[in-house]
């Protein structure tokens, strides 16, 4: 009979009870999303099964559907095995908790406390009275950093791609944007996701469940110039004033190293080598550099480290000195190996978000801050680290970064705005070794190089540093600078409400 009445075969109905028969005081959900006119058979049939009910459930809506969806996660419905833990000891069974992002690492304050009704009923199930209410306390808040219009943006420009943008706010730390391609529909977590969605998403080669900008770690490439120019200026291996000469390659330990552009570069000093990424000049710096110092400014500009984000699954990147190799691969450091890491090649690995913090920082004259997510007003904006780097370095370093975008040679010129001074540094990592890299157009795309942009903007007071990568998009100049350009005017047209 209750099954004519609501839609459902008798089997069914059976089965799902026999397999709850061991939770006799828990309810057993029979159907979800029930429409009004079934809802009105039960009503005006109550009498004939008195232990039926209708309940009225609240659910989460995600209004921006796949926005922001690896920062703020889902809710999904309470496992078995959290419904055994102590942790959540006072959530009812039926109940929907935070089972990723902001909504999973949130989920005690955003939840609130369950109400509890104790009553007393007869044999038959009927109410006879209300022994004790104890009333629901309501969740709090939780607001994001994010800037809505600058996450649509970033996840537009990454539309059709595999990638990761992450945008910081470099006097704060303050997260603008973070953006993960593919992404994913948390709506459809809701009310219990279907199996077949669920298999859809896991079984995804594109990975769409995982957050690229903190879970996944690539070589910088040439965008770690940035730390080996530094670090020799620091170390007074070189001046403004130095000049090595690239010929399209050089000879070490048996082997030839080539700069990206063929025929060379001919004389370059600091400020040429950053603007048009001359591999060669930096080559010569790795010469005279030792890799436990370029280690250490890797790890002073926040590569190899967490970056605090209030996320989980964030991962730490691999920043190679002796004592990594030695532990990880037993085995000596190669001075060859430091000719491919000056140019963020070889061991090196670091995310998206770790490339924002550590422009941030640069373009900030060395504060290192704390990356967040959740605006708390109680929060001390304060750095983590002052690096004692001397302002004319950086000065010379961040006059470069504007050159690489601004002069007619640099080449991140794709990143050139008319609305506002833009400064940067590409990066392109090969997947595998190619000849000829013109020839990558007619290879498969997952050999295909990665696409690195890191920029700030404006040119006098960064208001905003970016990080892009785009997985096997080929060159950063082409692939990843332009989406930079977008997201910087996006938002800096927002500041001066232009």
């Amino acid at each position: 009979a209750l099954g004519v009445l609501i839609g459902l075969a008798p089997e069914d109905i059976r089965k799902r009870l026999s397999a709850e028969s061991s939770r006799s005081f828990v309810p057993v959900k029979l159907k979800h999303d029930v429409s009004f006119e079934e809802v009105e058979k039960v009503e005006a049939r109550k009498i004939d099964f008195p232990g039926l009910q209708v309940d009225v459930v609240n659910g989460r809506e995600y209004i921006y559907g796949h926005s922001a969806s690896h920062v703020i996660g889902y809710l999904g419905k309470l496992s078995r095995k959290q419904f055994r833990s102590r942790e959540f000891s006072d959530v009812p069974p039926e109940s929907f908790v935070g089972q990723f992002g902001v909504e999973k690492v949130y989920d005690n304050i955003l939840r609130g406390k369950a109400g509890k009704k104790i009553i007393e009923v007869d044999a038959l199930g009927s109410i006879v009275k209300v022994v004790r209410i104890q009333k629901p306390v309501k969740g709090k808040d939780v607001k994001l950093t994010i800037d809505v219009d600058l996450q649509i943006e970033a996840e537009r420009s990454l539309s059709g791609k595999t990638g990761a943008v992450v945008a910081i706010k470099p006097g704060t730390g303050e997260i603008l944007a973070m953006a993960s391609a593919p992404s994913f529909d948390p709506n459809l977590f809701v009310r219990g996701i279907k199996e077949g969605d669920w298999e859809k998403l896991i079984k995804d080669p594109g990975k769409p469940l995982l957050n690229r900008a903190i879970q996944s770690r690539y070589p910088p490439g040439s965008t770690f110039k940035i730390i080996t120019a530094i670090a020799a200026l620091e170390e007074g291996l070189v001046s403004r004033h130095t000049k090595f000469n690239c010929q399209g390659s050089i000879n070490f330990g048996g082997r030839k190293f080539r700069c990206w552009k063929k025929e060379g570069h001919g004389w370059v000093n600091i400020h040429d080598a950053l603007v048009e990424s001359c591999d060669v000049y930096f080559y010569e710096v790795a010469k005279r550099l030792d890799i436990d110092t370029l280690a250490q400014y890797a790890f002073d500009y926040g590569l190899g480290s967490k970056t605090g984000v209030e996320l989980e699954g964030e991962v730490r990147g691999i920043v190679p000195n002796r004592w990594w190799k030695r532990e990880m691969k037993n085995s000596k450091w190669y001075k060859g190996e430091t000719l491919n890491t000056v140019i963020g090649q070889g061991y090196l690995a670091v995310t998206p978000i770790q490339m924002a913090k550590l422009i941030a920082t640069v373009v900030n004259g060395g504060k290192l801050y704390e990356s967040f997510i959740v605006a708390d007003p109680d929060r001390k904006i304060e750095p983590e680290s002052v690096l004692n780097i001397d302002p004319q370095n950086i000065k010379l370093v961040r006059k470069a970064l504007i050159g690489v975008v601004q002069s007619n040679r640099g080449t991140g010129r794709m990143a050139r705005s008319n609305v506002v001074d833009i400064g940067g540094k590409t990066g392109t990592t090969q997947v595998i070794g190619w000849n000829d890299k013109e020839e990558q157009k007619d290879v498969p795309k997952k050999f295909r190089d990665h696409a690195w942009f890191v920029a700030f903007a404006p040119e006098d007071d960064p208001q905003i540093a970016v990080s892009v990568f785009v997985e096997h998009g080929g060159h950063g100049s082409s692939a990843a600078a332009p989406i930079a350009k977008r997201i910087i005017e996006t938002y800096y047209k927002s500041l001066v409400k232009i």
